[in-house]
């Protein structure tokens, strides 16, 4: 439901590119061969299937690192508020969908922008796959999106289908402005709601879940832009990290997700466990590393941040017992 950045995600903006298939070596011309000589040249293993190729292109399009650490962490959080085999699959089936709508149209977005700073890291700007083709994926995928969404209950539904929408919205037009941190803040604030909405009586989630989610989504908006920062500006997306500069991006992220895990250990009622200062610890140092080294087009922040989500999942998981209230 995150907006994405190629890491993008996709990457993105919140997004990584599509790898491609290795072209397999000659084996050694003393190799003794199997079968008996005809007379004619042994034929060469060909490249891999122009379709198989293509699907690989095409996922590899839709920002599949930051697309699955959402998912995941939404299968957590439905696991941690006693959801169900049943709730679970589904609710993670319409975020699975809209994450993939919103990887397929960043990257489609950005083709015009790709194309003329040469990422060819990027499938859709290599060629690898046709711009038809994401569209027709952006749009099905949408298009599943909301039944699954609004099979989950109707509340939860447009939960989720304003997150998604507020993805749509960074990818169309926002992103070069400076509320492109917004949709991210309302994307990831609106995920857990979209998780407890489903259960009987549709219960809000805490203020802290929400919180957590918000800093941590917002953080992960400057951290993804940081490698892509002159690209973006030559081509003319002038959003919030853009106009702040690399370093206070990289600053004002790693402060951002260091709140969320503030919220996600001290939120909670009751004494902090241990291993919530742990958490604390080790994200300060996380956010500190991150912040104190050259960014450049290193993708080492956006991957710290990711990092940092899965202890807060993690975290989430342990202390599934500070949810018990919304079963």
């Amino acid at each position: 439901m995150s907006p994405a950045r190629a890491a993008d995600g996709t990457a993105p903006d919140a997004t990584p590119g599509a790898g491609s298939a290795a072209t397999p070596s000659a084996a050694p011309a003393s190799a003794p061969s199997a079968a008996p000589r005809t007379g004619g040249p042994t034929p060469a293993a060909g490249p891999p299937a122009p379709a198989l190729s293509a699907v690989s292109a095409l996922l590899g399009a839709c920002h599949p690192v930051p697309a699955a650490a959402v998912t995941l962490f939404t299968a957590a959080l439905a696991a941690a508020v006693g959801r169900g085999l049943p709730g679970t699959a589904l609710t993670v089936a319409a975020v699975a969908a809209g994450q993939l709508s919103v990887g397929w149209s960043n990257d489609r977005v950005d083709l015009r922008r790709d194309l003329a700073t040469g990422r060819r890291d990027k499938p859709l700007a290599s060629g690898a796959v046709r711009p038809a083709a994401v569209t027709a994926a952006a749009l099905t995928a949408l298009l599943l999106c909301i039944p699954l969404s609004l099979a989950t209950g109707a509340l939860a539904g447009c939960a989720h289908l304003w997150g998604v929408g507020a993805a749509w919205a960074y990818n169309l037009r926002l992103k070069g402005t400076a509320a492109s941190w917004l949709p991210y803040a309302l994307a990831f604030g609106l995920l857990p709601a979209f998780v407890t909405l489903g259960l009987p009586g549709a219960p809000w989630p805490p203020w802290w879940l929400t919180a957590a989610a918000a800093l941590l989504g917002t953080g992960a908006h400057f951290a993804n832009v940081l490698p892509d920062i002159e690209d973006d500006l030559a081509t003319g997306v002038v959003g919030l990290p853009h106009r702040i500069g690399a370093r206070c991006s990289a600053v004002v992220g790693g402060l951002l997700v260091l709140g969320s895990a503030v919220a996600l250990v001290a939120g909670p009622p009751g004494r902090v466990p241990p291993y919530g200062w742990v958490l604390l610890a080790v994200t300060a140092a996380v956010v500190l590393a991150g912040a104190g080294r050259r960014t450049g087009r290193s993708r080492i922040p956006f991957l710290l941040t990711m990092a940092v989500a899965g202890g807060d999942v993690v975290l989430l998981l342990v202390r599934g017992a500070a949810l018990g209230g919304l079963r």
